[in-house]
């Protein structure tokens, strides 16, 4: 009888192959993706609606704050009606590590009615509001939190379809809040002087529910559940050197990258344009931000997301310390465009990275963990501005501010790749 022809040896066989079996179910299979077919496309387009009537609708705020400064809340600071959407930008945001955990439970349906639901409430409310207070409580937690509770499982579902093609998807998304900010502005400023606040308020209102309606019937998720979840705060990955400075880099950026959108308008005033036509300079930048978003979205695939991503940012510091000694109407227009060109692939792109950094199945809690901590940010970089606008009655100072921000945040990009790849100047990421 031959060694192999034992029974003991046999035995071991089969229990080596039962151990390397028993151990195969333990090993997280890699996920395959469709990278597009009717259900993932569809998937897009939920994200893509439901970017225009909450991110979309949170960019428009410029156009708001201009209308607040002259009218409901004249007695106000510039300051202090900024907090109003700062905390809404700043909300959207803040709730991502919870509903990002949420989302990699399995829940993420009953959030997405759920939230949808409050925001809607949320938008009617508004039409309702007098009072500084009043806008604080409805436009700038209310809503700021409803919409932030799915904005981040939104981002995640669409990455349960995409891999490759994932930063493209991810510019389509994200191209709606740019259309979003396009057309809330028009609509608001060509509706007032006929129908009055409340009513553009309330017509606002529909229009985002019918997109909501949309984003219910679309959206959905693919992967399944991780047998082991992670906990909702996960030290080890966040102490992972090039994630921890990639978040940080990211926060960074929100203290300074919406300053001139959320201004623009009042400082062409300072300048001496028509306040009628400074009211279209958000929808201006919005528009142009779209161009930056579909183009960026495209040499992402082509020279990874990190890269383009801080490199437009480097554009964007720039207009943005430009922006405050143009005096000229056509150079205001002109840097308007160039700003939001340059401004917009951020958000069409940050998220691209995260996704790169782990299990794919834990993506929605370091996509939250991620947002939580740009919501500080977005909370404090308008005020700041106000602030620094208001000691110095001037944009000169706020220029410099935000622009050194952006700066700033984009060399930290570039060494969080280094961290991650060991190079700067090479490497796809």
């Amino acid at each position: 009888m031959s060694v192999a022809d034992h029974p003991l040896a046999e035995s071991g066989s089969k229990l080596e192959k039962s151990t390397n079996s028993e151990n195969s179910l333990h090993e997280p299979e890699e996920p395959t993706f469709p990278e597009g077919g009717l259900n993932a496309w569809l998937v897009v387009l939920g994200g893509f609606v439901l970017s225009i009537s909450t991110f979309g609708y949170a960019v428009s705020f410029g156009t708001f704050q201009q209308y607040y400064q002259l009218t409901l809340l004249k007695d106000r600071s510039s300051s202090d009606i900024a907090w109003i959407g700062s905390l809404q930008y700043a909300l959207l945001h803040l709730p991502g590590l919870p509903s990002g955990r949420l989302f990699d439970l399995g829940y993420f349906r009953p959030l997405l009615l759920t939230s949808l639901a409050a925001a809607t409430v949320g938008n009617f409310l508004v039409a309702e509001c007098t009072e500084y207070w009043h806008f604080v409580l409805c436009q700038g937690v209310l809503l700021g939190i409803s919409v932030g509770c799915i904005y981040s499982p939104c981002i995640a579902a669409v990455s349960h379809w995409f891999k490759k093609r994932r930063p493209l998807a991810f510019s389509i998304v994200s191209f709606g809040s740019s259309v979003g900010g396009v057309i809330y502005p028009i609509i608001f400023r060509n509706l007032v002087p006929h129908v009055g606040f409340k009513w553009t308020i309330r017509t606002i209102a529909f229009i985002n529910l019918a997109t909501f309606v949309i984003a219910a019937f679309t959206l959905r998720t693919r992967l399944p559940r991780p047998k082991v979840l992670p906990r909702l705060f996960d030290v080890k990955a966040f102490i992972t050197p090039g994630y921890c400075v990639y978040v940080f880099s990211t926060v960074v950026n929100f203290l300074g990258l919406y300053t001139p959108l959320i201004f623009i308008s009042v400082g062409a005033v300072f300048i001496g344009m028509d306040p009628n036509f400074a009211f279209y300079l958000v929808a201006i930048a919005n528009a142009s931000s779209a161009v930056g978003r579909v183009l960026s979205g495209a040499l992402a695939l082509r020279f990874g997301p990190l890269n383009v991503m801080a490199l437009f940012m480097v554009l964007a510091a720039t207009c943005t310390y430009i922006w405050p000694f143009v005096d000229s109407h056509s150079g205001y227009i002109a840097i308007t465009v160039f700003y939001g060109f340059s401004s917009g692939p951020f958000i069409s792109l940050f998220a691209a990275p995260t996704a790169q950094m782990g299990d794919p199945h834990d993506f929605g809690r370091r996509l939250g963990l991620q947002t939580t901590f740009m919501a500080f940010g977005a909370l404090g970089g308008p005020p700041i501005s106000g602030a620094i606008e208001g000691n110095s009655r001037s944009f000169h100072d706020v220029g410099v501010y935000a622009g050194t921000m952006i700066l700033g945040s984009s060399l930290i990009m570039f060494l969080a790749k280094y961290l991650v790849l060991g190079k700067i100047f090479t490497g796809k990421m």
